[in-house]
């Protein structure tokens, strides 16, 4: 069996092309807290800190879960559009039920 073996430029210079290294500067503690997250995944904190990326929506892509959850209320649910009294329910309901005022029936 013949082993071929790449020589290290071509490996650094694939993977430089598919990784890019970039700093960011963040204070001490911020730094320790990344690190201690990462330490306790059982990850780097170059993987930690894509996942949290990769997990934290963006604007557009809250908008896009907005509409999408909305329209399948009124479909699924509602039978009609959402409409601004249908929010202010809803909001009141998760206000009466953070507050204790709602509970489990018995």
């Amino acid at each position: 069996m013949t082993v071929a073996l790449v020589r290290p430029e071509v490996v650094y210079r694939r993977y430089t092309v598919l990784m890019a290294d970039t700093t960011i500067k963040v204070d001490p503690a911020v730094r320790d807290r990344l690190q201690e997250l990462a330490r306790d995944r059982g990850m780097s904190m170059r993987d930690l800190v894509g996942e949290l990326a990769g997990a934290t929506p963006t604007k557009e892509e809250l908008r896009k879960r907005y509409e999408e959850t909305k329209a399948y209320v009124e479909e699924h649910f509602l039978g009609r559009p959402y409409t601004e009294e249908d929010e202010k329910a809803g909001e009141k309901l998760w206000a009466d039920l953070e507050a204790g005022r709602i509970g489990e029936v018995q």
